[in-house]
C-alpha cells in the first residue's frame, strides 16, 4: 500500500509533509526518503474531539461487534503482507524473523481480547434483592464495568508492532469500548501508517464511526504535551524511558481532573544465580545469560541487566565463560542513532565509576553499531552508586559479586521496582531460593524460576508491570487479558429493570 506521510484523523489523511521529518534506516546508517507530517495543534484537537464523539456509540456496541472489529484489524494487518515486514525491518534494523514473530504476536493479542469479549469481558457480581430482610429490605445491586472514554496511546521504539499502533494498549482499549488516539513513535512512522491503514480498513468493513481511531505523526514534543493535557482524554498508555515518562506524568499532574497514566518506564531485571546452581555448570549459565542479554541487541524491556552471584570457587569459571561468550558477539544495529549514542555514552561512563570493572567487550564494529559489554562490581558499590540501578537500553549487563548468600537479601532490600526477576537454583538451593522469593516478589511484577526473563507470554495469567519505575501503576498489566481493566471503571446498578441492564448483568 502506498504511503501518504500524513496523519489519519477520523478517517481522513491530513497534514503537510513538505516541512516534516524522515525516518532513519539504522542498518544502512542513512535517512529514508518518505517525509512525514508533524501534526498541527488543530489536527490533534480534531482527532481527540472526533474520538470523544465516537465514544458513546462505540461503547454501546455489543461485545460480539467489538470482537469482530478486533478480529478484522488482525486480518487487515495480515493482508498487508510483505510490505509491512520489509518496512518495519528498514525502520528498526530488526531482523525479518523478529518482525514476523512480532506481527503474529500483535494479531494474537487482538484475538485474545476478541475471545475475552465473547466469553465475558468481566465477571459480573450480582446480589439479588431480599424484600424480607430486617430492619430494611435489601435492594438488588449488580456490579459491572464501563469504559473510561478516549484513550491516548504512545508507540514504543523497540516494538514497532506489538507495543505500537495496534499493539496491546490499543487492543485492550478498543476491547474495553474506548476510542484510541495513537501517537506514533517517530522512529518507525511508515510502519505506523501501514498498520493505521489496516485499522482504517477494519473500521470501514465493520461500519464504525471513523473517530474510533486516529493516528498522530510527528517528532515535535508539544504534540505529546497537548495530547496528555487535553480534557477529553481519559487515560494514557505509554512505553518508553523513565525520563520521558516522568515528563508526561508531570503534565498529567497539572490537569484539573486526574487521569490514569499507565507507563512502562524501565527495568534491570536482576538474575539471581544461586551457589549450587552455579557449581553445576557455570559455562551453561553464562552462555544463557549472554544469549538473553543479546536478544534484540539488548533492546527488550525484560533484558537481564544485573546478574547476582555469590563469590566462590566457580566465580572465576563463570566470569571466564561470560568473557568468552561476549567476545564472540558481533557489534549490532540499534533502533535509532540516538539510542545507540546514549548506549555508547552510558557504557563509557560506567568505565569511569570507581569500583566498576569492565569484564568483557564484544566485537568492535563501525561507529554506528553497538558493542556488547559486561561489567563487574561489588554489592557495596552497587548500593552506593544509584546510576547502576538505572536501565541501560542495550547489550550490556553488570555482574554483582556478593561475599555470602545473605548479601543477596541485602541486594533485594536496596532494589527498585522491576518488571521481572529470575532465581536460578538447583534442589540444593531451595531453602535460599525460598528466603529470596518472599521479599523479591514485592519488588517485581513477574518472578521467574530457572528461566531467562526475555519474552512475554500473551495469556490470561501474564502480568507485565511492577513497582515504580518498572511501571507507574503497580496494580496493572500491559500484557494479557487483565490489561483491559486499565481502561474500565466499576459501576453499581441498583434496582434497575432488566431492560436497562448490560447483557452481562442480566439474570
Amino acid at each position: 500500500m502506498a504511503l501518504t506521510g500524513k496523519n489519519l484523523i477520523a478517517g481522513q489523511w491530513t497534514g503537510e509533509t513538505e516541512n516534516g521529518f524522515v525516518a532513519f534506516n539504522p542498518a544502512l546508517n542513512q535517512p529514508m526518503t518518505t517525509r512525514f507530517a508533524d501534526a498541527t495543534d488543530a489536527e490533534v484537537e480534531q482527532a481527540i474531539v472526533a474520538a470523544n464523539k465516537a465514544f458513546y456509540p462505540y461503547s454501546q456496541l455489543s461485545a460480539e461487534k467489538r470482537a469482530q472489529f478486533l478480529d478484522t484489524i488482525g486480518e487487515q494487518i495480515l493482508a498487508l503482507g510483505d510490505d509491512l515486514v520489509t518496512t518495519a525491518c528498514a525502520e528498526t534494523g530488526l531482523p525479518e524473523a523478529r518482525i514476523i514473530g512480532e506481527r503474529g504476536r500483535t494479531v494474537g493479542q487482538l484475538g485474545l481480547f476478541a475471545n475475552l469479549l465473547r466469553s465475558g469481558e468481566y465477571a459480573a457480581v450480582i446480589d439479588k434483592a431480599d424484600p424480607s430482610r430486617e430492619p430494611l429490605p435489601k435492594p438488588d445491586t449488580r456490579l459491572g464495568y464501563l469504559p473510561l472514554g478516549v484513550v491516548a496511546v504512545f508507540g514504543a521504539s523497540n516494538f514497532p508492532l506489538a507495543f505500537s499502533t495496534a499493539g496491546g494498549d490499543t487492543a485492550s482499549a478498543l476491547a474495553a469500548g474506548c476510542p484510541v488516539v495513537m501517537k506514533a513513535h517517530n522512529a518507525h512512522p511508515a510502519t505506523a501508517e501501514l498498520v493505521a491503514q489496516a485499522i482504517s480498513s477494519a473500521i470501514k468493513l465493520c461500519e464504525l464511526d471513523s473517530g474510533v481511531f486516529s493516528l498522530i505523526q510527528g517528532e515535535n514534543y508539544r504534540i505529546a504535551e497537548q495530547i496528555v493535557k487535553h480534557p477529553l482524554v481519559e487515560a494514557v498508555g505509554f512505553t518508553g524511558s523513565e525520563r520521558v515518562g516522568m515528563i508526561l506524568q508531570a503534565h498529567i499532574n497539572q490537569r484539573p481532573e486526574p487521569i490514569p497514566f499507565y507507563g512502562e518506564l524501565g527495568s534491570i531485571n536482576p538474575q539471581f544465580v544461586l551457589p549450587a546452581k552455579l557449581a553445576e555448570n557455570p559455562a551453561e549459565i553464562a552462555q544463557g545469560l549472554v544469549a538473553s542479554m543479546m536478544m534484540g541487541q539488548g533492546q527488550f524491556c525484560t533484558s537481564p541487566g544485573v546478574w547476582l552471584v555469590v563469590d566462590g570457587e566457580q566465580t572465576e569459571a563463570f566470569e571466564a565463560a561470560v568473557k568468552t561468550s561476549v567476545e564472540a558477539q558481533s557489534a549490532g544495529v540499534m533502533l535509532t542513532p540516538a539510542i545507540c549514542k546514549t548506549y555508547q555514552q552510558t557504557v563509557a561512563k560506567w568505565q569511569d565509576i570507581p569500583g566498576v570493572s569492565l569484564l568483557a567487550l564484544g566485537q568492535q564494529g563501525e561507529s554506528h553499531l553497538a558493542q556488547a559489554t559486561v561489567f563487574t562490581t561489588s554489592l557495596a558499590t552497587f548500593i552506593d552508586q544509584p546510576e547502576l540501578q538505572e536501565e541501560v537500553f542495550g547489550s550490556t549487563a553488570l555482574i554483582v559479586k556478593c561475599s555470602e548468600a545473605s548479601d543477596l537479601l541485602q541486594f533485594v532490600s536496596a532494589l527498585r521496582g522491576n518488571l521481572t526477576a529470575s532465581i536460578h537454583a538447583s534442589d540444593a538451593d531451595i531453602s535460599l531460593a525460598g528466603e529470596l522469593a518472599i521479599p523479591l516478589a514485592h519488588k517485581v511484577g513477574r518472578l521467574i524460576y530457572n528461566q531467562m526473563p526475555t519474552g512475554v507470554e500473551v495469556c490470561a495469567s501474564m502480568n507485565h508491570g511492577g513497582p515504580f519505575p518498572a511501571s507507574t501503576n503497580v496494580r496493572s498489566t500491559s500484557v494479557g487479558s487483565e490489561a483491559i481493566k486499565r481502561f474500565q471503571r466499576p459501576i453499581c446498578y441498583q434496582n434497575l429493570p432488566a431492560e436497562l441492564l448490560p447483557s452481562l448483568l442480566k439474570d
